[in-house]
């Protein structure tokens, strides 16, 4: 519960004042010794905590997905395992796993999504890295497009989508090899473009390290970037310039 809704439920009588006392001593975190859950971020940022599951003990890992979802109802996860995704079901029942994106979550029904992010991919390869992004815009609140599969290799792909790139508040480009996707779209629209470079391609574009030169060099204006095959980095940017512009 975050505490604009607890103060409200406060001034309704639903809560009593010593209760909420306990609730607030848990700001700005909830110690937990291994891990400290900051459930105050959303306040200060309008973001909830996300877990990064890679590399946490599961017994960690299942504590802290318990302990954020019986708090704010929701919790969002990324880079989880498969395995990881069956522990954390025998305690909660509900949590949802996408073996594509690697997200692993549990989200509220009903929740309203606003705007227009575009996330497109220059080949399929890059679709994990772009669904991790697309899912994290999708769970903070947004509206959702893929376009995917529209490399420069063959451009007449993307120009033929050039109505709904027009649409965006704004875009998430994802592509490995030489990583040109951003800059070409950068071109061609108006909005921001969140390129996102991804470990895809043959030796000599170093597991992204080549598409993410030609991303910091590009030539177009209004890109920004992220790091290497960081969808999660970029959904969070585009959710962040989709509501000011649904404001």
């Amino acid at each position: 519960m975050d505490v604009g809704e607890l103060l409200r439920q406060v001034k309704e009588g639903r809560v009593e004042i010593s209760e909420a006392e306990e609730l607030l001593k848990n700001l700005p975190y909830e110690e937990m010794g291994y891990a400290k859950l900051d459930f105050h971020r959303k306040l200060r940022t309008g973001f909830g905590e996300t877990v990064f599951c890679q590399g946490k003990p599961d017994e960690y890992l299942v504590e802290i997905y318990q302990r954020i979802y019986e708090r704010d109802g929701e919790v969002l996860g990324t880079r989880a395992t498969k395995e990881q995704y069956e522990l954390v079901r025998e305690r909660l029942s509900q949590v949802v796993y996408d073996p594509v994106s690697r997200i692993l979550k549990i989200e509220r029904e009903g929740k309203e999504r606003k705007g227009n992010v575009v996330v497109c991919t220059g080949g399929t390869a890059d679709i994990p890295v772009a669904e991790e992004a697309a899912q994290t815009a999708e769970y903070f609140g947004c509206v959702v497009d893929r376009i995917y599969d529209v490399g420069v290799a063959g451009i007449h792909r993307l120009l033929s989508k050039r109505e709904r790139l027009s649409g965006a508040n704004c875009i998430v480009a994802a592509a490995g090899m030489e990583g040109a996707l951003g800059t070409v779209v950068a071109g061609l629209v108006e909005c921001p473009v969140i390129a996102v470079p991804t470990s895809v391609g043959y030796g000599a574009s170093f597991h992204g390290l080549s598409a993410l030169l030609t991303m910091i060099n590009s030539c177009a204006n209004g890109i920004s970037v992220v790091n290497i095959d960081n969808g999660y980095g970029a959904g969070y940017v585009a959710t962040q310039i989709n509501r000011l512009a649904v404001r």
